[in-house]
């Protein structure tokens, strides 16, 4: 019988990096993932899942420099060995390009992307109305292929999935002794977040951009609604529910950066949960 029961609320990216990270690092763990909905009716499954970042305003630099490249690091070891074709992870390479030059030219992870550097003339030539641009070979993540992957590794390593829709912490308060929420846009209700806002993507942008795509045939219509915030919320609670209190670890928020930072803010959330463990042994002690 495993001794600490762990619950994993959230079944899109950063909720299953998170999952495997927890139950390989800590195999004296019983680790739930519970959602009400998996691939590839989640909004990861739809996401372009290329490696770059925005800047976040109240996350220390140095934080988010460290989610980028743990996330980098990973999806470029499985990128680079057998598993590449059956996880969906690949390089690729591209442009990012601005209507007007930004304030920052060089972005805080453009040493870990490959072979980064500014646009030439002759490449901004392609699109008239921007005037400057960035070139360089990141990873893409397709994630409806990545999520089952990563649900075939979190089984591998004794992870269970449960299919449920999660109405509040109180009900799974009985069960599990750490929760972990990563709900996404879910945390509105959930944890009564109301700093978490959707955001959609729009053809019509792209299409301006590559007008190929204006006459394109269109297989299906889909949208993800992507979980955003003004910085993702990435810490630890302890929450009094049904008269005791439990550890509550928060990873969400990431917007349209959540494939970019998954693995970071999930080793993150693996090192909190890691704390809660070390205050409730404390507490067993007394």
């Amino acid at each position: 019988m495993k001794s600490v029961r762990v619950v994993i609320v959230g079944a899109g990216v950063i909720g299953f990096s998170t999952a495997v990270c927890i139950s390989e690092a800590l195999p004296f763990c019983s680790v739930t993932l519970m959602a009400d909905k998996f691939s590839p009716d989640t909004t990861s499954d739809g996401a372009a899942g290329i490696l770059f970042a925005a800047q976040f305003p109240d996350i220390p630099l140095q934080r988010q420099r460290r989610w980028f490249k743990d996330s980098f690091d990973h999806l470029l070891a499985i990128a680079q060995s057998q598993c590449a074709p059956e996880a969906g992870v690949m390089l690729s390479s591209g442009w990012q390009i601005f209507k007007e030059v930004p304030a920052v030219e060089t972005p805080f992870w453009s040493e870990f992307v490959i072979g980064f550097r500014p646009m030439t003339d002759v490449e901004l030539k392609r699109f008239p109305d921007h005037k400057f641009g960035q070139a360089f070979t990141t990873l893409k993540c397709e994630c409806s292929t990545y999520l089952p992957w990563l649900e075939k590794r979190f089984r591998k390593a004794g992870g269970q999935v449960e299919q449920r829709k999660v109405n509040s912490l109180q009900e799974l308060s009985n069960s599990f002794d750490i929760i972990v929420n990563c709900s996404g846009l879910g945390s509105k209700i959930l944890v009564g977040d109301t700093q978490v806002y959707p955001v959609r993507g729009i053809l019509e942008r792209c299409s301006r951009l590559e007008p190929s795509l204006n006459k394109a045939k269109i297989l299906s219509e889909w949208v993800g609604l992507r979980p955003s915030r003004k910085n993702p919320r990435v810490e630890r609670e302890v929450v009094q529910l049904q008269g005791r209190p439990v550890p509550v670890v928060h990873n969400y928020g990431h917007g349209g950066w959540g494939v970019t930072l998954a693995w970071g803010t999930a080793l993150d959330t693996l090192g909190l949960v890691k704390q809660s463990l070390h205050e409730m042994a404390s507490q067993a002690k007394l």
